[in-house]
Parts: structure tokens; sequence; C-alpha cells
């Protein structure tokens, strides 16, 4: 299954940032989890207790702590973890995912107009699986994204506090959306 596919099939993603969360999730709908909390002694253990619960396991590497900014970092988690992907807001990580065969999504704070003419530069360049968008309540700038990724999966995520943003979002293109707000997993 390719990331489009897989988000066509659960379009709201269970982003989690403690362990708590990551229990509802695995009983939510949601099919796929984004782990955004871990450390390098238990992000094994995190991303099995999802796989176990059939999930896909995207793992946000620049959050797992004791990792570094570097390459090694994915070489980590490919060789110590089931995790089906990672997410990324550093381009070379998202590349190191793509050659190791990991669905890659990168992740990209659009703040002014510099970040939006970088984030093309660097879609272009490391074609990742899909580009989540932060923060995800920016239809204006989820359209200008989507116009020039068209064949991208686009992941609206953060501040998407209630069902009315996640509409807004879809509206303006996105094909998924990630949230903390456990609420919105059964939207």
């Amino acid at each position: 299954m390719n990331m489009m596919e897989l988000l066509e099939a659960s379009p709201v993603i269970a982003a989690v940032k403690n362990e708590e969360g990551l229990s509802h999730a695995l009983e939510s709908e949601c099919q796929v989890v984004f782990l955004l909390f871990g450390s390098i002694c238990d992000i094994a253990h995190l991303v099995e207790k999802a796989k176990e619960k059939g999930k896909v396991v995207i793992v946000h590497v620049d959050l797992v702590a004791g990792l570094s900014s570097k390459e090694v970092a994915v070489d980590f988690i490919r060789k110590n973890t089931s995790a089906d992907g990672i997410i990324s807001t550093k381009a070379p990580l998202v590349k190191r995912a793509r050659e190791l065969g990991f669905f890659c999504i990168q992740r990209a704070f659009v703040v002014d107009s510099i970040a939006l003419t970088t984030l093309r530069k660097q879609l272009d360049a490391f074609r990742p699986d899909a580009v989540e968008i932060m923060p995800g309540v920016m239809p204006r700038v989820l359209k200008i994204i989507r116009s020039y990724t068209t064949s991208m999966p686009l992941i609206a995520g953060g501040l998407l506090s209630d069902k009315k943003d996640v509409m807004a979002a879809f509206s303006a293109g996105a094909d998924a959306v990630s949230t903390t707000r456990e609420e919105l997993w059964y939207v």
C-alpha cells in the first residue's frame, strides 16, 4: 500500500505525545499513528505496542530523545524498530528514510514566504511520500502547496481544534489531517 492509499483509507491520523495518548489511539479507528515522543530506550517497545494493534507507525525521528539530527538516526529506527516510516523537519533525514525504504514524511512549519519557498525546493529535491504542513489551519497556504504537490499526499497538522478545522483543511486540498485531539480521531 502506498501513502496515498493509506491516507485515503484513514484520513485522520492519531498524533500521540505520551503513553496515555498512545493507549487511546490504539483503541481508535485511526489506522495511522504518528509517534511524537519516546527515547532510544523505549521507542522499539512503543512501536511494537502499536504494531500489535495493526497500526501503521510513523516515528517523528526529531522527537526521539537520545537521537541526533544526523542520518544515522533514521538507520537506528530502521534497525531497532518495526516502524513503517519517519517524519522529520530535516530534509536529509527524509532523504535517508527514502533510501531505506521507509515511508517518509517531510514536516514543515510554514511561517512566512521564505519557508514556503524553501519547502517547495525541498519537496522537489527529496520527493517525500507526503508533506505535513504546520499549522494545519491555513487553508490558503494549503491550497498553494496543493497546487505544486498534486501527486504527493498533503497532511495538515497542528492547531486543528474542531471538526470545522478538519473540514476546512480537507476543502483546501489536504488528503489527511494529523491531530493530538482525541475527539477528532473519530471524525
